[in-house]
């Protein structure tokens, strides 16, 4: 059943914030089959990242959980099926039926379907457009207590550029990257890297190529030091000054996109 799957909100503007490992549900035929907790599944999901897709003009956030089908990654490898699709987790009591595959996949299929046409409306009417693609990492992988990931290998915030085709849009990424190095977070300056340990998946990717003169999608990936990854905890100063963050990116964004019209 695709209802329900993608919530796409349009208003005037040509920014889009995404959210598309935000989600948590399945379908009961894929419940009844996996064997993950709740926890476990949300481990590896990007929870709560919907609320800061309120800086975009346009909206889009995937309400149903990565375990299901995940639309980062190509068709061919968008359901997970043994441990290593899945960071080594033991994901079924038995492995799914080639007809509920094909429903994910259907999934899969309206998704890049409902994308593309909300995107070509945004650049019917600016001329260009910015996606924002926002995730969430995990940096604690080795336990509850166990020390945290190298800093120096985890920045706060990894910009994914790697999809990026075209240099036109250059001065636009290093611009929005500083905007969040310069951002007063909580008195302090968030550590921002680009590609450090992510460049981009595939919904990125794929805008990027399809639109590559008209359209930019940059991946933004924030370390999970505003919630506690193991218990499902969010910190709600730090939560919230991430969405003040985004917002202050914003204006410049919009401007540098009317400059690019102009010319």
């Amino acid at each position: 059943m695709i209802r329900n799957f993608v919530q796409i909100h349009r208003s005037d503007g040509p920014i889009i914030a995404a959210a598309i490992h935000n989600g948590h549900e399945l379908r009961s035929d894929i419940a009844d089959l996996i064997q993950l907790s709740s926890m476990e599944r949300e481990r590896e999901e990007d929870p709560h990242t919907s609320g800061w897709t309120v800086i975009g003009d346009a909206r889009i956030i995937v309400n149903r959980s990565r375990f299901e089908v995940d639309v980062n990654r190509s068709r061919n490898r968008a359901v997970y099926i043994e441990p290593e699709d899945a960071w080594g987790l033991l994901l079924y009591r038995e492995k799914p039926a080639r007809a509920l595959i094909s429903e994910s996949l259907a999934e899969y299929d309206h998704f890049y379907k409902e994308a593309n046409t909300v995107l070509r409306k945004i650049k019917d009417s600016y001329d260009h457009f910015v996606l924002l693609d926002i995730h969430s990492y995990n940096h604690r992988r080795d336990g509850i207590n166990a020390p945290h990931a190298d800093p120096e290998t985890h920045p706060e915030v990894n910009i994914g550029t790697g999809t990026i085709r075209s240099p036109i849009w250059r001065s636009l990424v290093e611009r929005f990257i500083s905007e969040l190095r310069e951002f007063d977070f909580l008195g302090r300056n968030l550590d921002v890297r680009e590609n450090i340990i992510f460049r981009g998946g595939y919904f990125p990717r794929w805008i990027n190529r399809k639109y590559s003169q008209t359209g930019c999608a940059i991946a933004i990936e924030f370390k999970k030091f505003w919630m506690d990854e193991w218990t499902g905890e969010i910190f709600p100063r730090e939560y919230d000054a991430i969405l003040e963050c985004l917002k202050s990116t914003i204006t410049d964004t919009h401007l540098r996109i009317v400059d690019m019209v102009r010319t």
